[in-house]
């Protein structure tokens, strides 16, 4: 059987840069050679677009753009639609991409919109769906227009951020709370405050990502975390559990210290609960446009409700990252949930195409 040449693109210009290029060397390093022909693309810091080779992506300190190899895309040609910029050379056709760039502008539907016009395939959910859940605002929006379990929150723009008060917000959301940047990923910029100076810290901490940010009450309940994949039809994993020994799950916790702890698949969860969790998860995907994939992060609170907490549309593909290990733990091998993945953008774009596009 002939191999499929597919291309992953990774870095991109977002706080989370570094996390990609992990997530890409792990897929990378876990893909099926002998499915598969992989053509490295790297986005670096500065949004300049790169063929990246082997050697440099392995590398643990990887820096996109070493090679000088500069790409640019080209628009509407059927195929040739990757040059290098040096010496005009188009770059072998791509059937698929898999985007592993987590956070803005590689996360948020502006990677997924230059994809489609390019008429390439993609790993992960299209424009609408990508930007809807980067966006916490919005989330929250449709969650709640759905009936769908979610945290009470306010929204402040940066041009208002001097009138807010603290204690206003406090009567609210309660002493408790969480300051995040609308778009963003990965915790970060995400705070705890628990009074009016951590508080107006916190918002200056989140408006340094973001113009948007988002003031939540905190929620009492056990940190659950589960994968979904699919496009019509959607598959849910097992659930893991994240506990924290102190602080809470932020980027540091998450990818530095040793402080969270998972536990795949979460203990003491009974069927009735499982089921909840993943029929919640499932309405959650349907109702924000998702497809391909993402990770569903949840509450489970000591009164069995269950609280979407936030969807994770390119999740982590790192060492630690939950969305492969969940599958992993429910059956699915890392090669193979690559592999599915890939089939699963394949297949979307397929009919994407037998859709009618000029009028007649």
């Amino acid at each position: 059987m002939a191999k499929q040449k597919i291309g992953i693109i990774f870095g991109g210009k977002s706080p989370e840069h570094e996390v990609s290029i992990v997530s890409a060397r792990n897929i990378f390093n876990a893909i099926d050679t002998s499915r598969f022909d992989v053509l490295l693309i790297g986005i670096a810091q500065n949004g300049k677009w790169f063929l990246e080779q082997e050697d440099n992506l392995r590398d643990e300190a990887c820096i996109i753009g070493k090679s000088k190899q500069q790409l640019a895309v080209v628009f509407g040609n059927e195929k040739q639609k990757l040059i290098l910029l040096d010496t005009q050379e188009y770059i072998e056709d791509v059937e698929a991409i898999f985007p592993i760039t987590h956070g803005p502008n590689g996360e948020d539907g502006t990677l997924q919109g230059i994809l489609t016009q390019l008429g390439i395939p993609f790993v992960g959910p299209g424009v609408l769906g990508s930007a809807v859940a980067m966006d916490k605002d919005f989330t929250k929006r449709i969650l709640r227009d759905a009936g769908i379990g979610h945290a009470k929150g306010i929204v402040i723009l940066k041009h208002e951020a001097h009138s807010i008060s603290y204690d206003t917000v406090t009567k609210e959301l309660g002493d408790i709370l969480f300051v995040k940047p609308c778009n963003m990923g990965s915790s970060v910029g995400v705070s705890k405050a628990t009074n009016e100076t951590e508080f107006k810290k916190a918002i200056d901490e989140a408006f340094k990502f973001d113009n948007k940010v988002l003031v939540e009450q905190a929620v009492t309940g056990r940190e659950l975390e589960c994968a979904v994949l699919g496009n019509e039809i959607i598959e849910t994993s097992t659930v893991g559990e994240i506990i924290m020994e102190k602080g809470f799950y932020d980027f540091e916790n998450k990818y530095i210290s040793d402080n969270a702890k998972i536990f795949i698949p979460a203990t003491g969860i009974s069927e009735a609960q499982l089921h909840k969790i993943q029929s919640t998860v499932r309405k959650a995907y349907e109702v924000l446009g998702l497809e391909g994939l993402s990770r569903i992060d949840v509450f489970l609170t000591d009164n069995d409700e269950v609280i979407v907490n936030e969807p994770n549309t390119l999740p982590g593909f790192t060492s630690i990252s939950m969305y492969p290990k969940l599958w992993e733990h429910s059956g699915l091998k890392y090669a193979d949930l690559i592999h599915k993945l890939i089939q699963l953008a394949i297949e979307r774009h397929q009919k994407q195409q037998q859709l009618q596009r000029v009028r007649i």
